[in-house]
């Protein structure tokens, strides 16, 4: 039996409106497939810095966040963040000795005053 064009379209915009709907789900689903592999990426290099860091139970957030800001922006270890992106994450990493600058110690001192600076 044919169809009148008026049930045609009411068959059409059901259509629309499941397929809208289909469409908002994936999207939901989407959104949260994103945020659960944010979430175990963040725990994870959370953990990485953790265990490279000595004693890093012993510091604040906030000591942490200044000993990563300040190390990550020296130029050696600049070089080697390019590196590892330069060549999909398995750049060879410059020798310190070769690259370090001569002043890069730190003293207990020095530490102290540095820890409480921001950036």
């Amino acid at each position: 039996m044919a169809k009148t064009k008026t049930e045609r379209i009411l068959s059409i915009e059901d259509q629309i409106t499941h397929l809208e709907n289909l469409r908002k789900t994936l999207i939901q689903k989407q959104k949260e497939d994103d945020r659960k592999a944010r979430t175990k990426r963040l725990i994870e290099r959370g953990a990485i810095a953790e265990s490279l860091i000595p004693d890093a139970e012993a510091l604040t957030n906030e000591q942490v966040q200044t000993f990563l800001a300040k190390t990550i922006q020296t130029e050696y270890a600049k070089r080697i963040l390019h590196n590892l992106k330069a060549q999909g994450g398995q750049a060879d990493m410059p020798k310190p000795a070769e690259t370090a600058p001569s002043n890069a110690t730190v003293t207990p001192q020095t530490e102290a005053t540095n820890v409480g600076q921001a950036g």
